[in-house]
């Protein structure tokens, strides 16, 4: 005899719960996938240290970001599954099994555009070069020596810089996002870098 936990759900509104199950999951599935394929050691994003602002410090992802992707998306994905499940144990795990479905559906879906965008002409070029010009730059800001020799590499208030850490973050979008001119992003990045270290006296030494 089945348990009556005074939870009555319509068709439509098992409906409903449904497509926002599918939508978290998918949703979260993609965000913490992007995070984890495009993290690095320090969240992702470009280090930027030293006396650099703040508006220039957000190319810099929060290191648990995983783990706050995660949860928001648990958020409504567990309610999603419980909340049928109490009106009827059958719905609960179709609901489950929905759930599951979204995840493998968006993790290949994913999975496939990320080789698209990574096929993309010059695209493999281009991100080793810009891997190449992101440790040069980290050897600035993470170097104390390189620091003291070439303070103007840090101070977003010299020109140059300012438009160095632009062209930094630039350079990141277009590596993450499909449609954009990546080789060119990086072009003009390796133009800042130079232009910067001149500025600050690189090449003198």
């Amino acid at each position: 005899m089945p348990a009556t936990t005074g939870i009555q759900l319509t068709v439509w509104e098992i409906g409903l719960w449904a497509v926002l199950l599918m939508c978290a999951v998918a949703l979260t599935v993609n965000a913490v996938r992007k995070t984890v394929i495009h993290g690095t050691s320090d969240g992702g994003g470009v280090a930027l240290q030293g006396p650099l602002g703040q508006r220039d410090r957000d190319l810099v992802n929060e290191p648990d970001a995983t783990f706050w992707n995660i949860f928001a998306g648990l958020v409504v994905i567990v309610p999603a599954v419980v909340i049928p499940a109490l009106a009827s144990p059958a719905v609960g795990l179709l609901m489950l099994f929905l759930g599951v479905g979204a995840a493998v559906a968006a993790f290949a879906v994913g999975r496939k555009l990320e080789q698209k965008r990574q096929d993309r002409s010059g695209f493999t070029e281009a991100a080793a070069r810009h891997d190449v010009l992101l440790a040069r730059w980290q050897g600035y800001e993470l170097d104390p020596a390189k620091g003291i020799d070439f303070p103007g590499m840090s101070d977003v208030n010299v020109p140059q810089t300012a438009a160095l850490v632009r062209a930094l973050q630039e350079a990141q979008r277009c590596r993450l996002s499909a449609g954009t001119d990546y080789a060119r992003a990086v072009e003009r990045l390796d133009v800042a870098m130079a232009e910067a270290e001149a500025a600050a006296g690189v090449s003198a030494q």
